[in-house]
């Protein structure tokens, strides 16, 4: 018996002996490889990394970090059947990454890199390409945020339906999805700006983090506007009313009684302001009779405002924003409506919708700029003397930069107008001259009741 305790106790030291050099070995290995791979040294890395993903795959997350780095130089700089293997030995170390360490990894980026990587070279039929990347959409939709993955997955889809292998409503329907996810990260990206903006504005100091914040959000910001107008140029004339129209005018009897399809034509009509034709009043008002809706109210009341009834159109258009749950959607109604008051010269009611929008969609720079105007356009009025008066246009001047800053595809014209407002405003000298003092706090009277500091000069 105590022959048999020793000779446990002998293999139990023995082995743990064994399992304490293993874990030594993969330190060492490890240890040597990343060296060089934090060197950037690719070509020396990529060996001694592959050695320790094969001997250690668990040792470390960074082996698989460091691997990754290392296998997109190896497929930068060779060619041919090298190339190939190199992808995919990449493809099986994001896989195994995925497998090994899925806590701290996105199923959504793996899948999407591994696409985005067949993709850019031309690896698989288009269908192919196309289901790689719908299988990122339909299993982790969440972390599908690439924009050039986005863009792509739309891209198949256009040049299957050109190939005749899709219908145009398939190619409306991916425009469709991508574009609304494009939209929720770019909300994402303004909220995570707006609140820095602010900070920012007021003249307090930003931490090295949030600035990093700002610059991230707004790189974020400008990359998805891209990928927008491409996606625009890429339907094309495809989305045009001689498309739509006599596509759904065609089933509109066959389909008049279904709702799902209704709410389709009725989206996209809407969208592209096809209701002149007689078609998006039958489409809006069967589809407003089965299940009244946000978007029915809504159409409805686009057909109101054409025929010059500008209440009934408040009217269905307040309702319509009471129904709607898509925030996007729900913007774009608050954004109509404050128009609405904007040109009958109710400016307070207005600037109610547009923050109303904003709430909804934090990246609608156009409603930051439609209240810049408004302020500005209010400047004689909202003053007790010329000073004041013009103190005014320093507030329009933020408004107009926070628009460019949350919107990138109207920056231009956002800066420009910012510019223009800072002209129009008291400069140094006058401030100098009023006894005032960068920083110090203005109020503004009239319907904007709000409060402008001084900038610094």
């Amino acid at each position: 018996m105590k022959a048999r305790f020793i000779a446990l106790l002998t293999g139990a030291v023995l082995g743990s002996s064994v399992l304490s050099a293993q874990s030594n070995d993969c330190a060492t290995m490890a240890a040597l490889a990343y060296d060089d791979a934090k060197a950037k040294n690719y070509d020396a890395a990529y060996e001694p990394l592959m050695k320790v993903r094969e001997k250690c795959p668990e040792y470390s997350l960074a082996t698989f970090q460091y691997g990754e780095r290392a296998l997109e130089y190896k497929i930068d700089n060779t060619e041919g059947a090298e190339k190939k293997e190199f992808i995919k030995e990449l493809i099986g170390l994001w896989e195994e990454r995925l497998e090994l360490f899925p806590a701290k990894t996105s199923k959504g980026k793996v899948y999407s890199d591994i696409a985005q990587l067949k993709f850019d070279n031309k690896i698989g039929t288009t269908e192919e390409l196309y289901n790689a990347f719908d299988k990122v959409y339909k299993e982790d939709k969440e972390n599908f945020t690439s924009p050039k993955g986005l863009y792509s997955y739309f891209q198949l889809m256009v040049d299957m339906q050109d190939a005749g292998d899709r219908e145009l409503q398939d190619v409306f329907d991916s425009y469709d999805k991508v574009m609304e996810k494009i939209e929720e990260e770019e909300n994402k990206a303004a909220e995570n700006l707006a609140p820095l903006l602010k900070k920012q504005e007021a003249g307090e100091d930003l931490t090295k983090k949030e600035e990093k914040k700002i610059k991230y959000a707004e790189i974020n910001l400008n990359n998805y506007n891209s990928v927008k107008k491409a996606l625009n140029a890429k339907l094309g004339a495809r989305a045009d009313c001689d498309n739509l129209i006599p596509l759904y005018k065609k089933d509109f009897e066959a389909k008049k009684s279904d709702v799902n399809w209704l709410q389709n034509a009725n989206a996209r009509l809407s969208a592209k302001d096809c209701t002149e034709d007689p078609l998006f009043f039958q489409v809006s008002e069967a589809l407003h009779q089965l299940e009244p809706s946000a978007k029915s109210a809504y159409s409805l009341g686009q057909l109101a405002e054409a025929d010059g009834d500008r209440a009934k159109a408040l009217d269905y258009y307040n309702e319509a924003a009471e129904l709607e749950q898509d925030p996007n959607d729900r913007a774009r109604i608050y954004y109509r409506i404050a128009s609405n008051y904007k040109d009958r010269g109710s400016f307070s009611q207005a600037r109610n919708f547009y923050r109303k929008a904003l709430k909804a969609k934090p990246s609608l720079g156009t409603a930051y700029l439609q209240i810049a105007n408004m302020v500005a356009k209010s400047a004689n009025n909202c003053g007790e003397d010329s000073f004041s008066k013009r103190a005014v246009y320093w507030l329009a001047a933020e408004y107009a930069a926070r628009a460019a800053r949350v919107d990138p595809s109207i920056a231009s014209n956002a800066n420009e107008s910012a510019t223009a407002y800072r002209g129009r405003a008291p400069q140094k000298t006058d401030v100098f001259q009023k006894g005032k003092k960068a920083g110090e706090a203005i109020k503004i009277g009239c319907w904007i009741g709000e409060t402008v500091r001084i900038p610094q000069m």
